[in-house]
């Protein structure tokens, strides 16, 4: 996505930050570095966990969202994964999972959406992780991107791009 970005949209302005581990921590990270961006500009796109904290950012800028295989319930999910992890996309970066956290999860699950048309939600039927039938039951009324197999990592996300792409509309 950020070489897309980069290649086709040089003057968007691209901002991926490494989260830190607590939810609590994320979300005002994320809010600080935005605070200041036009809000009928800004889209927003998070992956598993990132689909959560997207979610939760739209409800409170009013902004656009891409969710790929969200997080619904990340609270129930991840309270027995108490302790060191390693990060998906890196297994060589570890942190650890405080009991904590759990809590933080549940005060940023929110009860619906205010404004499904703000969202996109790119769900794959072969996610090993999460449920589809559970995300594609909580974004109803959203945009939806089912997808026949694949698998939580998204393996095949460059295929899915130009919807993605597509969504956030000609200025990007």
């Amino acid at each position: 996505m950020a070489e897309r970005v980069r290649s086709e949209c040089p003057g968007l302005i691209w901002w991926c930050p490494q989260l830190p581990p607590s939810p609590r921590e994320a979300m005002a990270l994320l809010m600080k570095g935005i605070a200041d961006w036009p809000r009928e500009s800004i889209a927003v796109i998070g992956s598993s966990l990132g689909g959560f904290y997207a979610t939760w950012v739209a409800e409170q800028t009013g902004c656009r969202a891409v969710l790929l295989n969200p997080a619904v319930n990340p609270a129930r999910d991840l309270a027995n994964h108490i302790g060191e992890q390693s990060n998906w996309h890196d297994p060589q970066d570890r942190f650890y999972f405080q009991p904590e956290f759990v809590q933080e999860l549940r005060e940023l699950t929110l009860p619906g959406m205010t404004r499904p048309d703000r969202y996109l939600a790119v769900i794959a039927k072969g996610d090993e992780l999460l449920d589809w039938r559970e995300m594609h039951a909580r974004y109803v009324g959203a945009h939806l991107h089912l997808i026949e197999g694949s698998d939580h990592g998204l393996t095949d996300f460059e295929q899915h791009l130009p919807v993605v792409l597509a969504f956030l509309g000609p200025g990007r």
